[in-house]
């Protein structure tokens, strides 16, 4: 399925099945060369592609804009595919849940910093993107130990609205296309701070309900540590009080011998004492 020998892909040599999904064996040896992986790295190798095509003879030439249009279409459908693909199919990697947000920043960024560059975009829509963008990634890094804030709805609708108008911005467009890609980029801009105030506002609960199960989690523990102390205590405890009252018992049992030692022998010195007297 990735287009590279068994050998390089760890596998055992054995063709998966056409239209099946990899096996347990498969997904065990899941390699940095999947397809997952391969379509990330040209999703990279695509952004100063684009930046050089965008800017070819002044960044005003019709025809090399349309060639930048392509790359930025190319790489955002393979951001479509390529997390599909790796869920799909069990091919995740280290590599791929670093290198694939990267590369999502990366082409948005580059097309909206080179277009205000140029002038067609103003900076402050570039400044509110990628500020949301970067800060909600922060976030991600900043919750993660407690819990994964998942994609919604309303983050994949953002992403289609922004690479749209981004896309439409790329393109030489005039007229009324050219207001089009404006309320385009206004309907992205609306999503892309109404999301951003909502994952900021997951983020925080559960960084709380993350917080509140590792205080309980600790307050658990040493209650559980506390009763096996007094546990271990009270066993201590009777185990020595056993052990005195058999002692006791031992030196009451040894002086009731020597009491009828002693009783044996005025036994014997009376007996002596009339055979005397006789």
């Amino acid at each position: 399925m990735t287009g590279v020998p068994a050998s390089a892909a760890g596998g055992s040599g054995a063709k998966p099945v056409r239209g099946g999904k990899l096996g347990t064996a498969a997904v065990n040896q899941a390699s940095l060369w999947n397809i997952a992986n391969i379509l990330t790295m040209v999703r990279l190798l695509l952004v100063p592609g684009f930046v050089l095509l965008l800017f070819h003879n002044g960044g005003y030439d019709p025809a090399w804009r349309s060639f930048a249009w392509a790359a930025f279409a190319i790489a955002m459908i393979t951001d479509l595919f390529d997390g599909h693909l790796a869920r799909t199919y069990n091919l995740v990697t280290d590599f791929g849940k670093i290198a694939d947000p990267i590369a999502d920043k990366a082409i948005m960024g580059a097309a909206l910093v080179s277009l205000s560059v140029l002038g067609d975009l103003p900076w402050w829509i570039t400044g509110v993107i990628i500020a949301r963008e970067l800060g909600i990634t922060l976030m991600r890094f900043w919750v993660i130990r407690h819990a994964v804030i998942p994609a919604s709805r309303g983050g994949k609708l953002k992403t289609l609205a922004q690479g749209t108008a981004v896309g439409m911005y790329v393109l030489a467009l005039t007229g009324p296309l050219a207001t089009l890609r404006f309320w385009m980029m206004m309907v992205a801009v609306v999503l892309t701070v109404v999301t951003g105030l909502d994952y900021v506002r997951q983020a925080v609960v559960l960084r709380r309900k993350g917080l509140a199960a590792e205080r309980a989690a600790v307050a658990e523990r040493a209650a559980e540590a506390t009763e096996e102390a007094l546990q271990a205590a009270a066993g201590t405890t009777v185990g020595a009080g056993s052990t005195a009252g058999a002692v006791t018992g031992t030196t009451d049992v040894r002086g009731g011998g020597t009491d009828v030692r002693g009783g044996v022998t005025d036994v014997r010195g009376t007996a002596e004492a009339r055979d005397a007297e006789r």
